[in-house]
């Protein structure tokens, strides 16, 4: 019954980090930042019910964090764009219309990183750093989670599919220790359009 396919995916993302400016203090999280993504998707099913799906995605990361004892507020916003591939186990239950569960890893490269804002700093607690200047030394590469539920309608050889994914990064994007932790959660609604390119064997033995 092995199928496989291969398409688009696109959608918006909402971003929230989390930072401990030192070992004794508590997390502090910054508020959410929601941008675009884009993803190109190969989806193999080898069984009845279940497959794999692998994802390259291009997705942007960020924090918005605000300084209220200032007047006026002042607010410093950065974003991360990551090339980041998740790699998913995808369960699924349904004919045509199908209600799917996927789960797994993801890795992924700091492409690049920008300070969009900047408008305070030497802040108590210590700030979020820059990340995007000239002396700044970002980790690239990340590592985490992620989970997803969605629903899916086969048209033929096409399929079009609604999801919800959650992730949650391990990375911590601090490479020169002027902060102790930060890692970050990351929520993405898409739409997928995807094309079988290799018919199941019951299918061509039907031809």
């Amino acid at each position: 019954m092995a199928q496989t396919s291969v398409g688009i995916r696109g959608g918006y993302t909402n971003a929230t980090y989390t930072y401990r400016p030192a070992a004794n203090s508590k997390g502090i999280t910054a508020e959410s930042v929601g941008k675009p993504t884009f993803a190109l998707v190969v989806e193999h099913f080898n069984s009845k019910n279940a497959g794999v799906e692998l994802n390259l995605q291009w997705i942007t990361l960020g924090y918005k964090q605000i300084n209220e004892d200032l007047d006026p507020i002042a607010t410093n916003i950065t974003e991360f764009n990551y090339l980041k591939v998740p790699f998913l186990a995808s369960f699924y239950a349904g004919r045509s219309g199908r209600f799917q569960i996927k789960m797994g890893t993801h890795f992924g490269y700091l492409v690049n990183a920008k300070d969009v804002q900047r408008e305070f700093s030497d802040a108590s607690p210590a700030e979020i750093p820059t990340f995007g200047g000239s002396d700044d030394s970002p980790n690239r590469f990340m590592y985490g989670l992620t989970g997803g539920a969605g629903i899916s309608k086969l048209f033929g050889k096409s399929t079009l599919a609604a999801e919800v994914r959650f992730s949650y990064d391990f990375t911590n994007p601090e490479g020169q220790d002027r902060i102790f932790d930060m890692s970050s959660t990351n929520l993405e609604f898409s739409l997928a359009y995807l094309f079988k390119i290799k018919d199941s064997k019951i299918e061509k033995l039907k031809n």
